[in-house]
């Protein structure tokens, strides 16, 4: 091949480096996910709709589990819920983490074991607690002083609950400051530095109807070095060894939580996951040499990191605005179901699919069609110049913290579920319709 040839083929790849890697480029400008077009899946079902390649999903469980050999692997369910993806979890071996009773029952009446599952929230209603219990979930991680007697009192004489205290190790990390968590003065888990989390492990030593496992930490999200976890686990350790010298206890446990970063836009930065199983297992095993402890089985929460790469958003324009010097693209979703550019900042890279076009990309803001002056999606992007309504806009790295945190604003309805694999596209989850938000109305 000749040196343009390789240099084109370098770009492309480039380009597509953050897409589902099932992802192939068809005639006319198109794209394929999982061997469906894209176009035909906006054609089907209508836009906005939301497309999650099944096979990145498995792939990126197993990536986890090869990586986490001797670890427990949790998938951390708020970054996205449905039954099937349930059944992939479950089906390449890995555990859940959940928030709340309706995420719990979902799991359990889909079939996934509730011994797999740990409990998590700053603030569990008794609903969340009462369906833990009746439920038998695995673990339930306390997270401020007060849930210990609730707790305990719940569980009941005669029971036994699996619980973890969730520690705060005074590390800060994460993409922006809404998602870290490892610093004091924020609302989740207990303090290290003030003794809140050793008080709390006392509390619930003398519970017999409170089994303390273990500990367990998360530092933040979005997270893209590895030294953050390494130093965190070495406090961890330096905790644990100071249970066992207090009180004669040896925990078997050590939850490291997730927040593992991934790559929204070519050329940024994404966790590296060899490196961080790699350097907290030799942590892990020299501090507690150090300790004298023996080694406690990790965990591990990804969510992101499973789901987020492997879902596309796939929008159609419907107004293009110039207007003091800019390009404004708006499309037929937004904020209602992607709030995350208006909470964090985050970036995307959308990108025009169906048609080629040979008029030079200029800069374009894309913008979504709801009644706020922060409803934008990307901001900074290249767009061919002539972009007009009824073109299609794919974003990719759309599957985690999208539908799930989706609303309805203005309205609109929530965009469908579309799972894509091996050429066969499948509805997961319908759209949301007029009917599904008139039918919650019982006033008048």
């Amino acid at each position: 091949m000749t040196t343009a040839v390789l240099s084109d083929l370098a770009e492309g790849a480039a380009e597509l480096s953050v897409w589902p890697a099932s992802t192939s480029r068809l005639p006319h400008g198109g794209l394929a996910v999982g061997g469906v077009s894209l176009a035909e899946v906006a054609d089907r079902f209508d836009t906005p709709v939301y497309v999650l390649d099944e096979g990145e999903v498995r792939a990126r469980c197993r990536t986890y589990r090869d990586a986490f050999p001797d670890a427990e692997v949790l998938y951390a369910a708020k970054a996205f819920l449905s039954r099937a993806m349930l059944h992939w979890v479950a089906e390449e071996g890995l555990g859940l983490d959940v928030c709340s009773a309706g995420e719990l029952e979902l799991a359990v009446t889909a079939g996934f074991p509730a011994g797999r599952i740990v409990l998590h929230g700053n603030a569990k209603s008794p609903r969340d607690i009462e369906t833990a219990l009746r439920l038998g979930v695995g673990r339930i991680v306390i997270d401020g002083p007060s849930e210990i007697a609730r707790l305990a009192a719940a569980v009941g004489p005669g029971g036994r609950q699996k619980v973890m205290v969730r520690v705060v190790p005074g590390i800060s990390a994460g993409a922006h400051e809404k998602i870290r968590t490892g610093t004091d003065g924020q609302k989740f888990g207990l303090s290290l530095a003030d003794g809140s989390a050793q008080h709390a492990v006392l509390r619930i030593l003398g519970q017999p109807q409170l089994e303390l496992t273990g500990l367990h930490c998360h530092i933040g999200s979005q997270i893209t070095d590895v030294k953050p976890y390494v130093s965190a686990l070495r406090r961890m350790v330096g905790l644990m060894a100071r249970i066992r010298d207090a009180h004669g206890v040896v925990l078997p446990e050590l939850d490291m939580g997730g927040g593992h970063g991934i790559a929204y836009r070519p050329g940024e930065a994404a966790l590296d996951l060899t490196a961080l199983a790699r350097r907290l297992r030799a942590e892990l095993t020299a501090s507690c040499a150090a300790a004298g402890l023996p080694v406690p089985r990790l965990a591990v929460e990804p969510g992101r990191a499973v789901v987020g790469p492997a879902g596309v958003a796939v929008y159609r324009v419907l107004a293009v605005k110039r207007t003091a010097g800019r390009l404004f693209v708006a499309v037929d979703g937004g904020m209602s179901d992607n709030p995350r550019p208006a909470l964090y900042g985050v970036r995307y890279a959308p990108r025009l699919i169906g048609r080629h076009t040979g008029v030079e990309p200029c800069p374009a803001t894309v913008v979504g069609r709801h009644c706020e002056a922060g409803d934008v999606l990307a901001t900074g992007v290249e767009l061919p110049g002539d972009v007009r309504p009824g073109d299609l806009l794919a974003v990719p790295v759309a599957g985690a913290y999208q539908l799930s945190m989706a609303s309805g604003y203005n309205l609109v309805g929530r965009p469908p579920l579309v799972a894509v694999d091996g050429g066969t596209a499948r509805l997961l989850i319908r759209r949301e319709t007029l009917d599904d938000l008139r039918s919650r109305e019982v006033g008048g």
